[in-house]
């Protein structure tokens, strides 16, 4: 995907519904350009094309939210990514940030990859890393394994760091979820009383969802943008969280 193709990707996102005319303004192509763009991109199921316009994916589908803040998730990654050393067994959860950190690792042939996320094992099926993708009930939507026989494979298995995703966060709730199962999973990898990680984009801060992930004592760390307001910073570390910020502004 080049950079034209990207911003228009993250135009779509933003705006819900584009035109090609618009589109070819925006980026000083002509529209036969675009529909060439918008017909990579809707191969490869980034977005779809309607008439004239170009609208997108179903807003919980893995791709679509990738490229939401793709660049600043691309960050949160690469750092993520830093502290993973040579050898080590790592369990990344569902996620967008969570896929590119896989995707980053996948580079390195001696990590191995821990998942429930059927989306980040395709997505590494040509990556130099072992990877091990754990079965249960299939959750379409998310593309994630869930359920009793999830959290039995959990117990089978060692890694010493797991990548979380959250969907919300309040100091009085502590990380939170929006869907039981999935939830339900990720309490099974603190259980297993490795080094977890919060791996999030600072949009998730200030949210509240139904399903509890923790205790918070379960968590060590939290990587998130500069965007994080200076108030939640300072109540994640007195909630005893290592917090690294990443990107522009990231020294507080």
């Amino acid at each position: 995907m080049n950079s034209r193709q990207q911003l228009i990707l993250q135009t779509v996102i933003d705006k819900g519904r584009i035109s090609v005319a618009d589109l070819a303004r925006m980026t000083g192509v002509s529209e036969v350009t675009i529909r060439q763009d918008l017909n990579t991109l809707e191969k490869q199921s980034y977005l779809r094309r309607m008439h004239g316009f170009a609208v997108p994916l179903d807003s919980d589908d893995v791709e679509t939210r990738m490229m939401n803040n793709y660049t600043v998730k691309r960050d949160l990654a690469d750092f993520a990514a830093s502290l993973v050393s040579p050898g080590e067994t790592v369990f990344i959860e569902n996620g967008s940030s969570n896929a590119l950190l896989a995707r980053k690792l996948g580079e390195q042939r001696d990590i191995t990859i821990i998942t429930v996320s059927s989306y980040i094992a395709h997505l590494l099926k040509d990556s130099l890393s072992e990877v091990i993708l754990l079965g249960g009930i299939y959750q379409k939507k998310s593309e994630s394994m869930v359920g009793p026989l999830t959290r039995q494979y959990i117990q089978q298995v060692h890694f010493s760091k797991a990548f979380i995703g959250i969907d919300g966060w309040q100091p009085e709730t502590g990380f939170t979820g929006r869907d039981m199962m999935r939830t339900d999973v990720v309490n099974a990898v603190l259980e297993k009383g490795s080094d977890a990680i919060v791996l999030t984009d600072s949009s998730k801060f200030g949210a509240v969802h139904p399903y509890t992930l923790g205790p918070i004592a379960r968590f060590q760390r939290v990587i998130t943008d500069s965007n994080l307001a200076s108030e939640t910073h300072l109540q994640l570390q007195q909630a005893g969280l290592i917090v690294d910020i990443v990107g522009p502004g990231a020294n507080r």
